[in-house]
């Protein structure tokens, strides 16, 4: 886990954001945060030559709109001619049409690197259909202890399909190439209550893949274990008043000031 982190650091990887108006400010700290460089574009005209001069692109589809989904298209296309790693985050897959058909359009169309979702939204994608109750996963699809094989193995399977690493958060988070899983355990239930973590996680994961093109599942794993780990030093540090605006600043901090030795130490998981 330390040399993925300490990879972001020294190379500091210039990230091409098209993401949603919600987080967008989130994002782009918590990526200056973990080491690495935002930018910011969903202009159709601009996202090549934005996508051209970074490293990675980070694709959120959070807040569609017709213009912006033509722009997804277009950098995505542009990066995968470039050898760029391309992440997608398939926020809300399932709640609509318009959000479930881009998600698998962008499937279809570009070589992605990681798919990063809540259970729902990632089985969305899976099944070609689905429903959810918004952006966030239902409740009877939460990865537990109980059901963790089926889930590992269907993680597995996606990966294995699409060629293209799955990471799946939530109370438990689960990362997969399609030969091994890690199953992570960091974080804290009060993440949740805080808009955006997820969106954050995304920029920071296109980083860390960034910077480490080689171990594309290790290096999203080690993001992953990152910001759980954030979580839970920044729950460390609330005080009596303190609320889930502070709690946000608090991860973010944690982030910048997280070492690798830190990371190494700090990280729950294990290799299925």
């Amino acid at each position: 886990m330390r040399e993925y982190l300490e990879n972001v650091r020294a190379k500091a990887p210039l990230v091409h954001n098209i993401t949603n108006y919600v987080t967008v400010n989130d994002v782009a700290n918590i990526l200056l945060a973990c080491g690495g460089s935002p930018i910011m574009s969903d202009e159709a005209e601009d996202v090549e030559d934005i996508t051209s001069v970074c490293g990675g692109l980070n694709i959120n589809i959070g807040t569609l709109h017709k213009l912006s989904i033509g722009a997804m298209f277009r950098a995505g296309k542009k990066a995968n001619e470039l050898g760029h790693p391309v992440l997608l985050d398939p926020v809300g897959a399932g709640a609509s049409a318009l959000r479930t058909d881009t998600a698998l359009g962008l499937m279809r169309e570009l070589k992605l690197s990681v798919i990063r979702g809540n259970i729902s939204e990632i089985k969305t994608l899976a099944k070609g259909s689905g429903t959810t109750k918004g952006v966030d996963a239902d409740a009877a699809d939460a990865v537990t202890e109980n059901m963790l094989d089926d889930a590992v193995a269907f993680v597995k399977h996606f990966a294995k399909e699409t060629g293209t690493v799955i990471a799946v958060t939530g109370a438990i988070d689960l990362v997969s190439d399609g030969q091994i899983c890690y199953v992570i355990r960091n974080g804290r239930p009060e993440m949740g209550r805080i808009t955006g973590t997820g969106c954050q996680l995304s920029g920071m994961m296109t980083a860390y893949i960034t910077a480490n093109p080689e171990h594309v599942a290790d290096a999203a794993a080690a993001a992953v274990c990152a910001m759980g780990l954030a979580g839970e030093t920044g729950w460390s540090r609330m005080q009596e008043g303190d609320g889930n605006a502070t709690y946000r600043n608090r991860i973010i901090d944690a982030i910048y000031n997280m070492t690798g030795e830190e990371l190494e130490k700090g990280a729950k998981y294990e290799i299925r």
